[in-house]
Parts: C-alpha cells; sequence; structure tokens
C-alpha cells in the first residue's frame, strides 16, 4: 500500500535498494545530498549533481529534465552517511521558469526496483522558491525512514546549500549550474564535422572537472530552539540547525586542501582533519520477536566516547520526537481540510440540502475524518512507545552532567578533570505525551548567557505565583544552575561571581556562600556593582588584547584565565547607565573568552531602558524557575513546554555536590 505522504510526515522504508522518482512538468536539476547523523554534510564529496552524478550508494541525473530516476542503496552508502535529502532547483539561464509557483507541483515518489511505489509526496504551496528539498531518507536505530520535507528557498540553489551546511555554497551552485548548461549545450548542439576516416572530430572543452576545493568542516550549529519573546524572526534557525554540534575542532587558520596534481585527481581531503571514522555503538539485541523493533540500547549513536553517544542519542530522540509529532498534527490537519472540501462539494448541490441526503453527507466525511486521525493517533502511539521505552534505557546510563538532580549518579559524583560536552538544563515534552521527557543540553564552554526569568508574567503557571516566592525559585534555580557548573568543571577552572544589590538573594545563595566556592562575597550596592563588573570588564579586554596580539605569555600572573560566571539577581535594581553598558558587553564579548551570565530578572521591571537592552535580551537563553511553553521550534513549528531541574524534596544533593567542589578545590591547591 502506497502511503501518500504530506509535509513533515514519514514512513518506513522497507527495503534499502530504490528509485526516486521525480515528475515536475518542466526541466529541473535534480540532486542529492549526505549528512552525518547530525545532519553534516561533511564536504562536496558527500554531494551528488549534475557535474558529480554518481557517490557510493547513489546516482543522480547528469543534466535537467522534466522527469528523473534517483538510484539509491541505502546500504552501499559512505560510512558514517545517515541521510540523503534529495533537492530539486531550476536551472539558471535556460529560458524556463525562475520560480516554482509558476510551474506545476513536483511530484516525488519512493518506488521499489520493481516500480512497486512506497511513498509518494506532492511538493504544493511553492510560491517564489526556485529551489526545494523535497525528501530525507534517513536511519532510526538500524532502521530506514523518508520524510517528506517541502522546504523551499526563494534564493535558489546557493542558499539551499548553505542550510546543508556546505561551505562557500555560491561557488558550488555555480558550478553545477554551469554542469547543466554544459549538457543542456551538449544536447542541443550539431554533431562535429567527419574526418575522412570516419570519425567524430573531438574538440578540446577544457577540463571537466569544475568542482571547487575542500572546504573545511562546517562551523557548529547554533541553537535550535528560540525563545519569541526575546528573538525576531531574523534570529530563528533552520531546520538543520537542530542537529548536534559537531566534535570536530575548527581547521587551524591558513589551512586548505592540496590542490591536484598535474594529471591526477584532486585531493578532496582535509589535510589536518583526522580521517578515522568514530568507533560504532554497540550493537543492538535482536528483537523479541520476528518483525517487533530493536530494543534500545543506551548510547547506539556514534561517537568517540560514550558521552557523545548519549549526546548524540539525546538529541536523535529529540528529532524523533519532533517528527512524530509533526506527522501526526499534519496528518490531522489534512483530515480536517479533506472533511471540509468534501462537505463543501457535497453541499454545494442544492439536491443535497433538501432530505437526508446531506446529513448522509456530513456523517460520510466525519467518519473518513475520524478514520484518519486515528491511524495518525496509531502511528503516533507506535512512535511515542518506542521512544518511552528508549528515555527508561537512557536516563538511567547518563552521566552528572547529563542527568537529573534525582539521579543516583550525583551522590557518587567525583569532580572531573576534563569539562564534559554538555550539561542539562532543563527538560523539554510536548503535549501529545507530557511524560516523555527529553533532557535539553547545552554544549561546555557555554555559547551563550541564561537568563531566569522571575516575571509574573512570562507564563500562566508564573502569573498565578505570589512574587516573593517566584523570585525566590527563580534565584534558586540560577543558583542549581552555578552549583552544576561548578561540580562539572576540574578544580579551580570555573569561578562564580554573584552581585546581589538589595541582599534579598541572601537565603537562596547561602548553599554557595557557606561552601566557600564563590570567588568573593556576594557584591552588594552601587559600589560593589561597579567593582565586580570593572573586574569581569578588564579580564575580557585583556584576554581580547592577548589573542589578537597572539601574547598570552602578556597576561598579568594574578589574572584568573579559567571560565567565569556572574550571576545578576534583581537586574536592573542597583545598576546605573554605565553598569548597563558594562552588563550588555559582558553579554556580548564576554563568551568567547570565557566570561557568561546568568540573570535573574523580570524584563518588565528594566522597560524604563527601552530598545537599549532589547540586544541583552536576546542574547540569552531565557528560562524559567516553572514549566512554560516558550521555547519555539523553527524546524517543526512546535512550542516545547520547557521544565526546569528541581531537587527532590528533602534532598542534600546540592550540599553534597557543593562539599566535593570544595574539597576537590583543597585538594588541588586552589
Amino acid at each position: 500500500m502506497t502511503a501518500e505522504l504530506v509535509r513533515g510526515q514519514n514512513h518506513t522504508l522497507p527495503q534499502t535498494r530504490l528509485e526516486i522518482r521525480v515528475s515536475a512538468g518542466t526541466p529541473v536539476v535534480a540532486g542529492a545530498t549526505l549528512g552525518d547523523e547530525r545532519g553534516t554534510v561533511r564536504g562536496i564529496e558527500w554531494i551528488a549533481h549534475p557535474g558529480s552524478p554518481q557517490l557510493p550508494g547513489l546516482e543522480v541525473s547528469q543534466q535537467a529534465a522534466a522527469d528523473h530516476r534517483l538510484a539509491v542503496d541505502l546500504e552501499a552508502l559512505p560510512a558514517g552517511a545517515h541521510r540523503v535529502t534529495v533537492l530539486l532547483a531550476l536551472p539558471v539561464g535556460a529560458g524556463g521558469p525562475v520560480r516554482f509557483g509558476a510551474v506545476p507541483a513536483p511530484f516525488v515518489a519512493v518506488t521499489g526496483l520493481d516500480g512497486t511505489e512506497i511513498a509518494t509526496f506532492t511538493l504544493t504551496d511553492l510560491d517564489a522558491e526556485s529551489a526545494v528539498s523535497a525528501l530525507e531518507l534517513y536511519r532510526r536505530q538500524d532502521a530506514w525512514k523518508v520524510r517528506a520535507v517541502g522546504q523551499g528557498y526563494a534564493g535558489g540553489l546557493a542558499e539551499m546549500l548553505a542550510d546543508q551546511g556546505v561551505r562557500d555554497p555560491a561557488a558550488l551552485a555555480g558550478s553545477i549550474q554551469e554542469a547543466v548548461t554544459r549538457g543542456l549545450a551538449r544536447s542541443v548542439a550539431p554533431p562535429p564535422p567527419r574526418t575522412p576516416e570516419g570519425d567524430r572530430v573531438r574538440h578540446a572543452t577544457g577540463s571537466a572537472d569544475h568542482r571547487p576545493t575542500a572546504p573545511p568542516p562546517p562551523p557548529e550549529p547554533p541553537e535550535p530552539l528560540t525563545d519569541p519573546a526575546t528573538t525576531g524572526p531574523e534570529h530563528t534557525t533552520q531546520p538543520h540547525t537542530t542537529q548536534p554540534h559537531t566534535t570536530s575542532g575548527p581547521a587551524a587558520a591558513g589551512a586548505s586542501a592540496a590542490g591536484p596534481s598535474a594529471g591526477g585527481p584532486i585531493n578532496y581531503a582535509h589535510p589536518r582533519r583526522q580521517h578515522a571514522a568514530p568507533p560504532s555503538p554497540p550493537p543492538a539485541p535482536p528483537p523479541a520477536q520476528p518483525g517487533q523493533p530493536a530494543q534500545p540500547v543506551a548510547g547506539d549513536a556514534t561517537g568517540w566516547s560514550m558521552d557523545e553517544r548519549l549526546y548524540n542519542q539525546i538529541w536523535g530522540m529529540f528529532e524523533d520526537l519532533a517528527r512524530a509529532v509533526a506527522a501526526y498534527r499534519s496528518a490531522v490537519d489534512f483530515a480536517e481540510s479533506r472533511m471540509d472540501q468534501e462537505l463543501d462539494r457535497a453541499l454545494s448541490d442544492p439536491r443535497n440540502r433538501i432530505g437526508g441526503a446531506g446529513d448522509r453527507a456530513r456523517e460520510a466525511a466525519r467518519a473518513k475524518r475520524d478514520e484518519l486521525a486515528s491511524r495518525a493517533r496509531e502511528a503516533l502511539d507506535r512512535d511515542l512507545a518506542q521512544l518511552a521505552a528508549e528515555a527508561a534505557v537512557v536516563e538511567p546510563a547518563l552521566p552528572a552532567a547529563y542527568a537529573g538532580w534525582g539521579n543516583p549518579v550525583w551522590h557518587a559524583h567525583r569532580i572531573p578533570m576534563e569539562i564534559p560536552m554538555a550539561l542539562r538544563i532543563g527538560d523539554l515534552h510536548l503535549p501529545e505525551r507530557a511524560d516523555l521527557r527529553i533532557p535539553l543540553l547545552v554544549r561546555l564552554p557555554l555559547e551563550r548567557g541564561m537568563w531566569v526569568d522571575s516575571g509574573r508574567t512570562a507564563s500562566e503557571a508564573a502569573a498565578l505565583m505570589d512574587t516573593d516566592r517566584l523570585r525566590r525559585l527563580a534565584m534558586e534555580t540560577a543558583v542549581a544552575h552555578a552549583a552544576r557548573l561548578l561540580a562539572v568543571y576540574p578544580p579551580g577552572e570555573f569561578a562564580v561571581h554573584v552581585i546581589d544589590p538589595a541582599g534579598s538573594a541572601a537565603g537562596p545563595l547561602a548553599p554557595l556562600v557557606e561552601a566557600g566556592v564563590l570567588a568573593g562575597p556576594p557584591a552588594a550596592g552601587p559600589g560593589g556593582v561597579a567593582s565586580v563588573l570593572a573586574h569581569l570588564t578588564r579580564r575580557v579586554d585583556l584576554v581580547q588584547m592577548a589573542v589578537r596580539a597572539r601574547a598570552a605569555d602578556s597576561l598579568p600572573p594574578d589574572l584568573d584565565t579559567g571560565e567565569q560566571l556572574l550571576v545578576v539577581n534583581d537586574f536592573p535594581h542597583g545598576f546605573d547607565d554605565r553598569a548597563v553598558t558594562q552588563l550588555r558587553y559582558l553579554a556580548d564579548e564576554g563568551p568567547a573568552v570565557g566570561v557568561h551570565l546568568l540573570m535573574v530578572a523580570d524584563r518588565e521591571e528594566a522597560s524604563a531602558y527601552g530598545p537599549v537592552l532589547d540586544p541583552l535580551w536576546r542574547s540569552l537563553l531565557r528560562i524559567t524557575p516553572v514549566a512554560d511553553s516558550h521555547l519555539a521550534d523553527p524546524w517543526v513549528g512546535h512550542a516545547w513546554t520547557y521544565e526546569p531541574l528541581t531537587i527532590p524534596p528533602g534532598s542534600h544533593v546540592l550540599e553534597q555536590v557543593l562539599a566535593a567542589v570544595a574539597a576537590a578545590r583543597r585538594a588541588a591547591g586552589r
């Protein structure tokens, strides 16, 4: 039975040798990119296009055409390839249409080698776009699935390749269009004259290889979730940025790929990149019964270490939950739309408005709607059950940095000698199944500061709370995050400063003060605020100058080069204009040199500054001390509910962790 997909919906592939058939009604360029488990295109050697139509396990057409057949052998893909994204683009300069809105909707079908259709997708609702990501084949827990994407790009092929993480996309897009132009010219050029011997004369046309040199590894993508209250549309991320960060460091300045030797092939390998693949994950146990999904295993993603495997597995769970719910919501919307259309057609006939014909038409349309919605819910429940089983296995196996406060791993925690990849700052869930929680991880070192919103207008739950209780809860949340950061850094490599202008946070700050893990007493009053800000601003300035001059040895001996965290309570109380300017400076320039902000503030109380503080709020990741659906997902349009991490009632885990931090510092002589 053929699955007719709508945008965002997925379907399991029963086989690995496939054909992808494209029917567009007008000549289009067809290509495909390969992505690893994090969605990263490792280089142009992972892109199949008319100028380079063949990759291991993948072959595309060599020129623009109205109909295409792409051959895919998923088992023959390069090692590490977990995704195949099918791309369509309109050829440039061919005299044809320049936008998909002016041509019939392209139709894409995934078929077996015998031509049997497995899944189909019609790319509707395209307008000014001249390139589109049509389908995505992706691997999840040793099974391959197809997802209908339909993501269009008005900026054309270059914008689409940039969204795939390709370096220098404009140059690659130009070379692809050049190859298409050459193909069109060959298809209409007259044959060359015959020689007396009867052979056609071969005219030199230059090098056939116009591919650009290999790009360096792609940059680490930004955070996948944004807060619409602080982030405008210009700051939202694209779908492929919801993937986990790569662990390969950036290439050294000035490094480039080796050029081609005389007459030899181009070497596309980066000269300073490690060529060994990450170790394979542990094999999953066989399913209990044939045809049943494999039992989940903690750490079944790829990675160099178990921490990295778990990190990638958590992001895979996030993606699966996002896709499954998006497919369900899309299917329900489709069922509702279909019912409305059927009712409109039935009731447009005046004969159906008399007697019971209209009632029967309504009942039939609603029954069909209910059937489609029920089938969608069954598929969702199946996917959610599998994810819940995976979460039940993964959660107990998490290291302390990824674990919640209730995990027993914290009671046996020892201060590490190396910082972990990431830190858990909360959980995410969707209303379709609120008990299925996905850990929210942020990379370390922190790439941006955090803002614990203590305002009552932040959410419905906050509006129902007493103001003083909400502020205390917000400060307790900040203290818990500061403690987690101290606990996952090696001794002496992370310092915490506190600004509490009115001394109102003495109670929540007591665990940090009593453990003696702060860099100094909490700063109070305008003088204390000015002193701490001046100290950290000076540190940022000195480190920046040393980095730019490549003179790290010239830093003052008393300068702490470890990571610094500034916890600010009750902003903007105690801040004058100069202090506000310094705080904005730390938010903008601090993360790059190891100075980070953790603010507890009510944005309404700082409204007198107007738009001056908008960049400050946008630079911080907003979290809440109570559950709130404020994290927007521009990938599939979900509003994720953020659940803060809470310490179990009666638990002394926070005091135990801080005591371990203090003991490790004493042992290290810090």
